[in-house]
């Protein structure tokens, strides 16, 4: 188990699950989205922000708020299984999984864990890309390719994707194949509502948002969303968030830890969002 086991079996639901997945073996530009968990936590705990969402929640000494720290692999070729497992293992536990990539290749083995839990669910996904290529320079595992491996597999009621802004004509095929729901950002009006079902899955690669945001990504894609859409978007998702992934921080690229800090924002605020959604 690339997490301990003694740390999963001590979590006390209803409870956010932070977990780091420190991989970029798929990614095809550039490195570096490896080091975004160590990073992102760097920000969170800076003492430049404090622990408090914008719903009202604190997440210091919460009970239901905890970081596992990061996983830990037997080998690259391993990492989907260990993912799967040590998402199913949490979700076993009734826990709400917020994962820190690591490269976006991650999303998919984290949704295989998810749909055997909830059987359907929807997906919201921001991105400038729509990451439904079959495959991407022979990989079909490719950080280009996870929603491509997930539509196949069934079991998503809705894909919704939001940021859109590079869809070439295979990609359009596929968005057409697979019955996606695309919000390109030239169709994009500030306070969009996005109407969703439960339960929600919530992907977000920081590149959705504009460099001017967010340099720190190995992707750069001007005439992206801004912060403020990404959070106000989240906080309008009115079906219950159960899990949620944050992924291509790549500090390398990073300037004055500005994605860092947008990355530690987004955690807090989804993390309080996922709380707000537990039961009574």
């Amino acid at each position: 188990m690339p997490v301990e086991q003694e740390l999963i079996n001590a979590l006390k639901p209803p409870t956010v699950a932070v977990i780091g997945i420190p991989l970029d073996i798929h990614s095809s530009f550039m490195k570096g989205p490896a080091s975004g968990p160590s990073h992102l936590r760097k920000a969170l705990h800076s003492g430049s922000m404090n622990f408090c969402t914008e719903n009202g929640i604190d997440l210091s000494n919460n009970t239901q708020f905890t970081d596992l720290g990061d996983m830990r692999f037997s080998s690259e070729a391993s990492f989907p299984e260990d993912i799967e497992q040590t998402i199913a293992a949490l979700l076993a536990r009734d826990a709400r999984v917020l994962s820190i990539g690591g490269d976006h290749s991650v999303t998919y083995p984290i949704l295989k864990a998810y749909k055997a839990k909830y059987g359907s669910l929807s997906i919201l996904h921001f991105d400038a890309h729509p990451d439904l290529y079959d495959e991407y320079a022979g990989d079909r595992l490719s950080h280009a390719c996870p929603f491509a491996r997930i539509m196949e597999e069934g079991g998503v009621k809705r894909l919704v994707q939001a940021g859109i802004r590079t869809i070439n004509p295979p990609q359009r095929e596929q968005i057409e194949r697979f019955g996606v729901t695309v919000i390109e950002m030239k169709e994009w009006r500030q306070g969009c509502p996005i109407d969703i079902d439960g339960p929600v899955y919530i992907s977000l690669d920081i590149d959705a948002m504009d460099p001017a945001f967010a340099p720190g990504v190995s992707h750069h894609e001007p005439g992206g969303l801004s912060t403020r859409d990404v959070i106000r978007t989240i906080q309008k998702v009115h079906a219950p968030v159960i899990g949620a992934d944050i992924v291509e921080l790549n500090p390398r690229q990073d300037i004055n830890n500005m994605t860092a800090m947008v990355g530690a924002k987004l955690l807090k605020e989804l993390a309080g969002k996922m709380i707000e959604g537990f039961p009574e």
